[in-house]
């Protein structure tokens, strides 16, 4: 067994103690997510490792896990890399800890690749196929117009435009019903520093494309987006992206444009369209008690869901 080199503890603070300036840290964010708690890993040294997380009920019961918000919020601090199974988890109470990392180094060892996301990096050559650039510009000959407006200074119109188009998008996608988050989510996080609102409009006015952008972590983050159903013909996402991409030349940020559902699907290869670099993104998957996450787990087939005892 691994000699202990560092105790974890759960502050019940919403996520207070790991606030930051950066998107996925920040008050609106964390707030907009409902986070509960910090996550504290603190080593002998007194160095210390920061995570907010939603701490949650298994199955109504006594028992509790908790995951990171959703995004890169990652675990961010001193101290690391730490080995997970020197960590002293035991006074968390928790049963697992589902841990989104930032992307980079994370600051845990045995971490999973979750997925590879495309980066399109102003300090490299750009990149794009010629035929998303005559889209692009076909587009812009044929009436499009784009606009790039700060979080705090959009419109409830802009937002409830943004909000219907996303909708559309998760409803072709069929998408899960936690992926539709709602105006009140969308408001909360559109507050917070160095947000941004993208919005394409066709020729007649309608929205036909939007994205919100956001900086955190070194990176500027194509976060959440949608199309109208009736504009996907002409590609208008293709003008939002091109956007994005010239705004983080403009910040000097490289862009995350993220990754697909699966390693090669489609929306990975639009993406892989604009990027000119990708990336691994990790979590950590901690089981803080094993003999509740075995008892809880038993006798389900859970494939490589985590935690088990809640697989579909």
């Amino acid at each position: 067994m691994n000699e202990t080199i560092a105790k974890a503890e759960l502050l019940e603070d919403r996520g207070e103690a790991a606030v930051s300036e950066q998107f996925f840290r920040s008050r609106p964010f964390l707030g907009a997510e409902g986070a509960t708690h910090t996550l504290r890993i603190r080593n002998a040294a007194g160095a210390e490792l920061l995570a907010p997380l939603l701490v949650r009920q298994i199955d109504g019961g006594p028992e509790r896990d908790a995951i990171s918000p959703y995004g890169y919020p990652g675990l961010v601090g001193a101290g690391g890399p730490l080995d997970p199974a020197a960590i002293d988890w035991s006074e968390t109470g928790l049963v697992s800890i589902f841990l989104r990392h930032t992307l980079g180094s994370p600051p845990l060892t045995a971490t999973t690749e979750r997925n590879v996301v495309q980066i399109a990096d102003p300090a490299l050559a750009p990149k794009s196929r010629p035929s998303d650039r005559r889209q692009v510009r076909r587009n812009l000959e044929a009436g499009y117009s784009f606009a790039l407006v700060p979080g705090a200074e959009t419109s409830a119109a802009q937002r409830a435009g943004f909000l219907d188009l996303y909708e559309q998008t998760m409803r072709r996608a069929e998408a899960a019903a936690h992926y539709f988050f709602g105006a009140a989510y969308f408001d909360r996080v559109l507050e917070a520093e160095r947000t941004w609102l993208v919005l394409v409009s066709a020729p007649d006015g309608e929205l036909a494309a939007a994205s919100i952008a956001v900086v955190s972590d070194g990176y500027l983050h194509y976060y959440l987006s949608g199309t109208a159903d009736s504009q996907l013909r002409d590609s208008p996402m293709k003008n939002v992206v091109a956007a994005l991409a010239a705004h983080a030349v403009e910040l000097g940020l490289p862009l995350n444009l993220g990754g697909g559902i699966s390693r090669g699907d489609a929306l990975e290869e639009f993406k892989r369209g604009f990027a000119n670099r990708e990336l691994a993104w990790h979590s950590s998957e901690i089981v803080c008690d094993r003999a509740a996450y075995e008892r809880l787990g038993a006798g389900r087939d859970a494939g490589g869901f985590f935690p088990a005892y809640r697989a579909p």
